[in-house]
Parts: C-alpha cells; sequence; structure tokens
C-alpha cells in the first residue's frame, strides 16, 4: 500500500469512527451524506432506521418498558440496537465516503472497499452503478448487504439469541407486533411500519424494500424529508410526538441523558457473500399500498399497554 492509498483509508478509519459514536452522530452523518448526494438514497433511508432505532432506545428509559422489563433485560436489548447500528455503520460509512470521494477524483475507487473488509458483492455493486447508475439496485443491494452484514455478529450470535432473540419480551413483542418504523411529517401525520421476523435475513430484507418504496412514495417523500431536515436528532419520541395535535406530553429521555458512549470491538469480518449466491427473491421488488399504514393500530396498542401498566409504575414509585 502506497502513502497516498495509506493517507486515504486512515482518513477514512477516522472518519467513520468519528461519527460511529452513538446513534445521533450515525443518523446525522447518514442524513449530510444523503443532502451532499440525494442519488445515494439507501443513505436517507439508514437515516430514518437509525432515527427510529434512537427512539426505540429511548423507549426502554420509559414508564411502560421500566415497569415491565427488569433492567437487565432493557439493557441487553439496548446493546442488540446499538451492536446492530454500529456494525451496519461501520461498514456502510467508507463505502459512502469512497464513492464522494470517487466523484471529487472523477473515477472509481471501489477496489479500495477491501481495506475495510466489504463484500466482494458491495464491490461489484459499486462498480456496477458507477457505470450504469442505476438506483434502485444499489439501493437494494445495500439492503441486502446490511443485513447479512448483522446476520452472524448480532441475529445469530450465541450470546444474543440466547438473551434476546429466544427470550419471552422479545417473542411477545415480535408476535403482538408491538415494534414498527415510523415515517413522520411535519403536520402530525405518522406512516408506520410493523417490524417482526428480524431473525430472517430473507424478512429483514423485504422489510428494507418496503421501507424503501414507503419512504420515497411521492405521496410520503415530501413530508418525511422535511421532517428530517427540521427536527434535529435526540433520540427522544418528542421528534415527532411535538407535531401532533392529541400530544400527551409524556415523551421518552433523549438519547444522551439515558445511555454513555459504547466502545465496540470489531473483529476481522468475512465476506457473507462468500457463502452461496444470492437468491432471486431478495432482488424482487416489492408490492406496496398507503393503505397498509399501521400507525393507527400501533398507537393504540401502546396507549393500551401503557394505560394497563401506568398503575403499576406509579405504585412501583
Amino acid at each position: 500500500m502506497n502513502s497516498s492509498i495509506q493517507e486515504m483509508v486512515s482518513f477514512i478509519k477516522e472518519q467513520t469512527k468519528l461519527h460511529n459514536l452513538d446513534n445521533i452522530t450515525r443518523t446525522k452523518a447518514y442524513q449530510a451524506f444523503y443532502k451532499k448526494h440525494p442519488e445515494i438514497k439507501w443513505a436517507f433511508l439508514a437515516s430514518m432506521v437509525s432515527r427510529n432505532a434512537g427512539w426505540n432506545m429511548t423507549d426502554l428509559h420509559s414508564p411502560v418498558f421500566e415497569t415491565i422489563l427488569p433492567k437487565k433485560t432493557r439493557k441487553r436489548l439496548f446493546s442488540t440496537y446499538e451492536r446492530a447500528n454500529w456494525l451496519i455503520f461501520s461498514d456502510a460509512f467508507p463505502q459512502l465516503i469512497l464513492y464522494s470521494l470517487s466523484i471529487k477524483q472523477n473515477k472509481p475507487l471501489f477496489h479500495h472497499l477491501c481495506y475495510f473488509h466489504v463484500s466482494s458483492f458491495m464491490q461489484k455493486e459499486w462498480h456496477l452503478f458507477w457505470k450504469i447508475g442505476d438506483q434502485s439496485r444499489l439501493m437494494t443491494a445495500l439492503i441486502i448487504n446490511e443485513q447479512n452484514v448483522i446476520r452472524n455478529p448480532v441475529i445469530q450470535e450465541p450470546f444474543y439469541k440466547k438473551t434476546v432473540f429466544n427470550r419471552i419480551p422479545y417473542l411477545f413483542q415480535d408476535f403482538l407486533h408491538m415494534n414498527a418504523i415510523l415515517f413522520p411529517n411535519l403536520h402530525g401525520r405518522i406512516f408506520a411500519t410493523d417490524v417482526f421476523d428480524f431473525k430472517s435475513v430473507t424478512k429483514r430484507i423485504e422489510l428494507g424494500k418496503r421501507l424503501s418504496a414507503y419512504l420515497f412514495h411521492p405521496e410520503l417523500y415530501q413530508g418525511v424529508y422535511d421532517f428530517a431536515f427540521h427536527t434535529p436528532p435526540t433520540g427522544s419520541s418528542q421528534e415527532y410526538e411535538q407535531y401532533q395535535s392529541n400530544h400527551h406530553g409524556v415523551c421518552t429521555p433523549r438519547l444522551r441523558d439515558v445511555y454513555p458512549v459504547v466502545s465496540h470491538q470489531d473483529n476481522i469480518r468475512q465476506d457473507w457473500n462468500r457463502n452461496g449466491g444470492i437468491p432471486k427473491k431478495w432482488w424482487k421488488p416489492v408490492e406496496i399500498s398507503l393503505s397498509d399504514n399501521s400507525w393507527t393500530s400501533f398507537s393504540k396498542k401502546r396507549h393500551l399497554l401503557t394505560s394497563f401498566v401506568q398503575p403499576l409504575y406509579l405504585l412501583k414509585k
């Protein structure tokens, strides 16, 4: 590796580490990149999913979850969210920076992705994007990649399987569809998509494709974009609740008020793409309908759970 390449690799690693500090820095970094390079649509999707991860993290400090879940369980759930999002960012952000540098130098630099242990699958996809500029294909490729990146270190990792994914709190939440990705706007309207079967890589990829289809739907995109760029990320549910007419005044705390910065170990990753080919169904487009908005049912379930738990929370206090 010559000195100029070494400097570039060091720069990318430093920038990735700087912006991978916590959920807030990740959300801001994805969003800033998308504003600079709107052709890389995945970056905006990643910023909104990262925001939702922040809301899920601070939700663990809400009266409901502090009442029904032991502290150790809530800590493990936070660790799962944090680990998965940290891993995705550590893999994806070097790709984004290399694309930005390729634009500046007017030549593809994607062969350098090997220095960041990025899959051979994404190395090929970036070269293809440089040639043909298929934005939709690149977004799907990045969705496929990110879900495979977290497959072994998080979803299949023995500790998380035993202490999170095979435990009653997770199974209960998964069965009742108590988790959702929210796409709010500045007028108090929210589009929600249920999250379930998270242990299945195929289901996670299908979810990512549905989320991208909703996010960039002509009737939703501008509203979510305006929300994102007018609402600084804090991790608190106040980000979206402040715009609702029926806002009840109780929000989750800001992320940095309840969670310290987590130090991660990053072992040398194996190229997941060497374990087999890509199933055709992972590329298949999804059909969506705006009538499938889960916000009403999701908010009703949350309200019902809050009403049930509130007396127990007050008694506990």
